[in-house]
């Protein structure tokens, strides 16, 4: 007999179980659920046994009725593996066990390609949801704790924000990212994008990723991988990723790769962070693109004024309402937008007008850059083009054109396309630290941070708070500092004065 802490799932209880019990059920669940063949039973026992290190097994074991859950039967084989000293009760030991146990639900690579495509010639969605599907039973995407994260929506002048506190995976400081940047490739695999991921065991510096799979896509005469996102930020949150372990560079080729995906792909839509530090996302050292099935707040933006974009009738062209710069392109012909894209990217990224603020370049350092979002419309295909900049000063040494001091309480970290495209992917410190803000406004005892309290003070003097209130006010209160995150990061704002340096720009598209 073995045993399991059930507080890992918040029963504070001890289980005793039988090991050959458990194992039975696992490989009986994966023959259920279709992802083993009954006639690999006995292939997969012993591959369980041999991961355990064990030399025996009862054949007589009889299936569990009901039978559990896989996860559920995946825990109790790693207490067993606890209990019994075969790796220690560390996150990484535990990632590798998990991963190795899940991989005898998982095809080989060439399966996995071999389904996606002959589903992809019934229907591209059809391909996509069994993918994910697979991604998900074999446990890739984290989704038990992916549903620990806290959701909630907030209401403003630019329409309704997504806040996500983020409890599933810590976020990257903006000195992480860098670093991660400018490290040489000297380890295996060179970053968790790699292919080389793909089926690797792990260690406890690397992800553990033997139930791990990659489907390659052709893009304009080049491989690129598509996984899913194991801590999916948003439906199927998928990532496009070069073969090659390449650093970010978007150019006129990103937009005819996006272009391309969502030719592919059009129940999604796909996006390219920035190229640069500061705007450029949380990974910067490998060149990747990330999409999904999701309808985004920025996607519903208002909006303020079309013009004609000359040489390029063919192609809608509007200004949004929205706290950040988005020029959005419209047509029917991927060509015309493509080549209108081309001109607003190659214009941006050199275009200086230091009256607001904006130098392409200074010292040798390159800071205009987009942002770049596609996805359909029916038969049409829409680009949206984020103007970014991620110059410095010594008012502002994190970034003029990023979250600014006042606001960096709530969120620090570097504004990628997620959040561009209005959902806020919040750090996990939050979720307790938004508990003590609470109790300081209803002037209970509490450990409230010293960056909250000028926040606490402000909110103290604008209303009256009670145990039913406070926590929506709160969590306005938090939607409302990731709107001046948003606004701070736009390089025109939402003035006369930032909309006529916006036209100035706009006016040399058509010179």
């Amino acid at each position: 007999m073995a045993y399991i802490n059930e507080k890992r799932r918040g029963i504070d209880l001890v289980e005793r179980f039988d090991i050959d019990q458990v194992v039975r059920d696992f490989v009986t669940k994966g023959i259920a659920i279709h992802r083993i063949h009954s006639l690999d039973d006995t292939y997969a026992i012993n591959r369980l046994l041999g991961i355990l290190g064990k030399d025996s097994f009862d054949i007589h074991k009889k299936p569990a009725i009901p039978l559990p859950n896989l996860l559920d039967s995946m825990d109790r084989i790693v207490a067993y593996a606890i209990d019994n000293g075969l790796i220690q009760d560390t996150p990484g030991q535990i990632d590798i066990l998990e991963s190795q146990m899940m991989e005898l639900i998982t095809p080989l690579p060439s399966e996995v390609n071999k389904n996606f495509w002959n589903h992809y010639e019934e229907a591209p969605m059809r391909a996509t949801d069994e993918f994910y599907r697979l991604s998900q039973d074999n446990n890739y995407i984290k989704t038990r704790q992916i549903a620990k994260n806290k959701r909630f929506a907030v209401d403003t002048d630019y329409g309704n924000l997504k806040i996500t506190i983020n409890l599933s995976k810590p976020e990257k400081t903006r000195e992480q990212i860098e670093m991660a940047h400018n490290t040489p490739v000297s380890v295996y695999p060179a970053c968790a994008l790699c292919l080389e991921n793909e089926g690797y065991k792990g260690r406890e510096d690397a992800a553990a990723r033997s139930n791990h799979r990659v489907v390659r896509i052709p893009l304009l005469g080049e491989n690129w991988g598509f996984q899913y996102s194991p801590y999916s930020y948003y439906n199927e949150h998928c990532i496009i990723f070069t073969r090659h372990h390449v650093p970010m560079h978007v150019s006129e080729k990103t937009i005819g790769n996006l272009l391309e995906i969502v030719s592919l792909f059009p129940h999604y839509f796909v996006g390219s962070n920035a190229g640069l530090p500061i705007v450029g996302g949380s990974i910067l050292s490998h060149e990747h693109y990330q999409g999904g099935r999701q309808h985004f707040p920025m996607e519903d933006a208002k909006v303020l004024y079309r013009w004609d974009l000359k040489n390029h009738s063919e192609v809608e062209a509007e200004i949004l309402y929205w706290p950040l710069s988005v020029i959005r392109l419209r047509a029917s012909d991927p060509d015309e937008i493509y080549a209108a894209g081309c001109l607003i990217l190659d214009k941006w990224q050199a275009y200086s007008d230091p009256a607001a603020g904006i130098l392409a370049e200074k010292e040798g350092q390159k800071h205009n850059a987009v942002t770049i979002v596609a996805r359909r419309k029916g038969e049409a295909y829409e680009l949206d083009m984020v103007l970014r900049n991620n110059r410095t000063s010594e008012e502002f040494p994190d970034g003029i054109f990023h979250p600014h001091k006042d606001v960096q309480h709530i969120k620090k970290e570097n504004i990628g396309l997620i959040e561009v495209l209005g959902l806020a992917i919040l750090p996990p410190r939050l979720e307790t630290e938004l508990m003590e803000v609470a109790a300081y406004l209803l002037d209970r005892p509490n450990f409230i941070a010293d960056y909250h309290k000028a926040w606490g003070d402000e909110m103290k003097q604008t209303a009256e708070y009670t145990a039913e209130n406070v926590m929506d006010t709160i969590r306005n209160g938090v939607g409302n500092k990731f709107l001046r995150v948003l606004e701070d990061a736009g390089v025109y704002k939402q003035t006369p004065e930032g909309q006529a340096a916006l036209k100035r720009f706009l006016e040399t598209l058509n010179a």
